[in-house]
């Protein structure tokens, strides 16, 4: 254990810790009043850490042990309703039997957070990481914030209670990050040194609603016909169009209190870019250094990161992009029907209108590695693609055995 400090930021601790660990340390420190868990490989490190703190007395939460993932969400939700602070976690398959309860969540505006361990869906049987599952739940108004190591993955985890308890925002987080590659993958991470500081950055809990105040009785998830639904689903739509700013603003605190400052997208070399890179999660590391390679070859590629997926960041993307002639995504999930991955598709929506050709790139599925020497391949064809010196299919797959 290291101890580091700078006089103008809050005083950290410099652990080794998995992902999975330093999320289980955010939650520690957050404490919240619910923690409602199951089981499901890479995700059960996460809540077996935090466990541990509870066991030792260094929360107050209570935990609340259920028998499936449906039932861990649902009690999420009652505790939240009746006014506490609540989490949970999950991947893959665990989060595919919660998706009912997602959109009851999120549609009784719940600021609820929740790490999710990206695992790819069965069948067959994986447990390995790609992004199908948090992917499947893009629509169900949940913010979807993608981390790219441990250290991300525990300063998301603490930013994501400011984020959903704002009052202009009131809706559900998921902290998105690999499985395996970062769940269980052991880095070093600065944490806050002092517990009370990061209780002070995301504030005394003060619910909007709570169930049980017999004073101020309210009705939780009634019935709405045709009379009051639609209007219901605008609001949700109100609440993600005054997030970004949300966000902004809580990651800028953020930056202020521990000096690591983060945004919706990370830019890496794209000023002068004919050719930009994007990508989510860990694979954005990989990215970076193919850049570099790149680079070093004479040929003007760069790269951009999407933290935010929902909101999605489309005038960020678009105007980082700029007068780049080709974008080539990397998507770790399929939309299958469609001929795109999730990740292109926004990002073609965002670039409507521009002349820059866009090409997607499908890898990773089940877990299967992505190598830098893949990456650089990728950005050499599309620096010929930008130069008109060959064509390339809408839609390739990196890694796919013949």
């Amino acid at each position: 254990m290291q101890k580091t400090a700078n006089k103008e930021h809050v005083e950290h601790e410099r652990l080794s810790l998995t992902g999975n660990e330093a999320t289980a340390y955010a939650l520690k420190q957050a404490n919240p009043d619910v923690a409602a868990v199951f089981p499901i490989t890479p995700q059960t490190e996460l809540m077996h850490a935090f466990a541990g703190y509870v066991a030792d007395g260094l929360v107050k939460t209570e935990m609340i042990y259920v028998e499936s993932e449906h039932s861990a969400m649902s009690a999420t939700v009652g505790a939240s309703a009746a006014g506490s602070r609540a989490v949970t976690a999950t991947s893959a398959n665990g989060l595919a039997l919660m998706w009912e309860i997602l959109y009851i969540a999120s549609g009784l505006r719940l600021p609820i957070v929740m790490p999710v361990v990206n695992r790819a869906l069965s069948a067959p049987i994986n447990i390995h990481c790609d992004h199908s599952d948090t992917m499947g739940a893009r629509d169900a108004s949940w913010i979807h914030l993608f981390c790219e190591n441990s250290q991300e993955a525990y300063d998301t985890a603490i930013c994501a209670f400011r984020i959903a308890e704002h009052s202009d925002v009131l809706l559900p987080v998921m902290v998105n990050f690999d499985g395996f590659i970062i769940s269980h993958t052991t880095e070093v991470v600065d944490v806050v040194a002092d517990d009370s500081a990061v209780a002070k950055f995301i504030g005394e809990y003060k619910p909007w609603v709570k169930l049980l105040d017999i004073k101020n009785p309210i009705t939780i998830g009634p019935l709405a016909l045709t009379d009051y639904y639609f209007e219901s689903k605008r609001q949700q739509v109100e609440a993600f169009e005054k997030s970004p700013a949300v966000i902004d603003s809580v990651f800028a605190e953020y930056g202020k209190l521990t000096g690591r400052t983060y945004e919706r997208i990370e830019k890496y070399r794209t000023e002068d870019a004919e050719v930009i890179l994007v990508s989510l999660g860990s694979t954005a590391g990989t990215a970076k250094d193919a850049v570099d390679m790149l680079r070093e070859a004479g040929l003007k590629v760069g790269h951009i990161k999407i933290r935010s997926f929902r909101p999605f960041p489309s005038k960020m993307l678009r105007d980082a992009i700029g007068k780049a002639k080709v974008v080539g995504v990397l998507d770790r999930s399929l939309s299958f029907g469609a001929e795109f991955g999730p990740v292109c598709l926004e990002t073609m929506v965002s670039l409507y209108g521009s002349d820059a050709k866009v090409r997607n790139f499908v890898y990773g599925l089940g877990g299967r590695d992505i190598f830098v020497e893949q990456i650089v391949e990728t950005g050499k064809n599309l620096v010929e693609l930008a130069h008109g010196k060959k064509d390339l299919p809408v839609q390739s797959f990196i890694g796919l055995r013949e």
